[in-house]
């Protein structure tokens, strides 16, 4: 069991839960931010106080803040996610990780890396996919396969409040919505990570962990469930291909990114390997009770603890 770990990114969703979730453990967490003013969610002033944590400046991007947050810290363990555009897939700051004295990294990775298909050899249209498989692979080649893992989680429930503004009109306009995912939460993923952070992979599991909530839905039968979960029967407007690109566009995504979404929700989604879209999922789904102690939570009872984000 680890003394002390470093949580980078720990203002983020799964971040900052991954930092209690470590912290409830006992031991010292070090939160390392590029700006370590800001607030972080669910951890209040007296607790960041009384609880071990310790705020540090680092970015991964800026590699020299790295080596210096690791040194400071001296933690042995570390929680990395990944930086969309890093240009390097966070090598350098893998490597200063272990050259400032980091044995073993958990990284939040994403179940769209194509089964049994070698890290480097994902092709850069498979986006996301790419982008996580090639951190993987940095970790491999920098610290072995004892030394990391990679936490491989489904689509979180959050992505579904891209649909919040709809939703509270009543006047939902959907693209892809025969596209299945399972929801997995957040707050799930935290857990399960702090834990695996403090104390290891467990049932041999090495260095990767898969991560799925306990239903499969489509993204349409999904935002039927919150409106039932909401007391409301939504009104639902299907969108075709260039309405759904559009929509992206007009929502910041970048031509390639949109032109990703468009291509990739255009199905149920794409074979992962073998005939699967979720590889290993029932494994995913019991995981987050082996390291939790608690089933994974449904996207029913999320809609219901977060049901004032819908509501305004």
């Amino acid at each position: 069991m680890a003394s002390s770990v470093i949580v980078f990114g720990p203002t983020g969703q799964v971040g900052s839960v991954v930092a209690r979730t470590a912290a409830e453990q006992g031991v010292d967490v070090w939160l390392a931010m590029r700006d370590p003013t800001k607030n972080i969610r669910g951890i209040g002033k007296d607790q960041e106080d009384s609880a071990g944590f310790r705020r540090i400046q680092a970015d991964l991007q800026e590699p020299e803040t790295v080596t210096q947050a690791v040194k400071m810290s001296g933690a042995k363990r570390a929680f990395i996610y990944l930086v969309h555009g890093a240009p390097d897939h966070l090598q350098g700051a893998i490597l200063a990780m272990k050259a400032a004295g980091i044995e073993f990294v958990v990284f939040l990775s994403s179940f769209t890396i194509l089964t049994n298909q070698p890290l480097r050899d994902i092709p850069p249209s498979e986006l996301l996919a790419h982008v996580h498989g090639q951190v993987e692979a940095n970790l491999h080649d920098t610290f072995g396969p004892d030394h990391y893992t990679a936490v491989r989680s489904g689509c979180f429930a959050t992505n579904l409040l891209a649909e919040r503004s709809g939703i509270v009109a009543n006047d939902v306009k959907l693209y892809g919505g025969t596209f299945e995912q399972d929801n997995i939460v957040p707050s799930d993923i935290g857990k399960v990570i702090g834990n695996i952070l403090v104390s290891g992979p467990r049932n041999g599991q090495n260095n990767i962990v898969y991560l799925y909530g306990p239903k499969i839905r489509s993204i349409h039968e999904s935002i039927v469930t919150i409106g039932k979960v909401l007391g409301k029967d939504l009104s639902i407007t299907t969108l075709g291909p260039k309405e759904g690109y559009d929509n992206y566009i007009s929502h910041g995504m970048t031509p390639q990114y949109a032109e990703f979404m468009v291509k990739t929700l255009s199905t149920k989604g794409p074979d992962k390997g073998h005939g699967e879209r979720f590889p290993r999922y029932e494994e995913g789904v019991s995981n987050v009770k082996l390291y939790t102690g608690k089933p994974a939570t449904t996207l029913d009872d999320w809609v219901k603890e977060n049901k004032v984000i819908f509501e305004t």
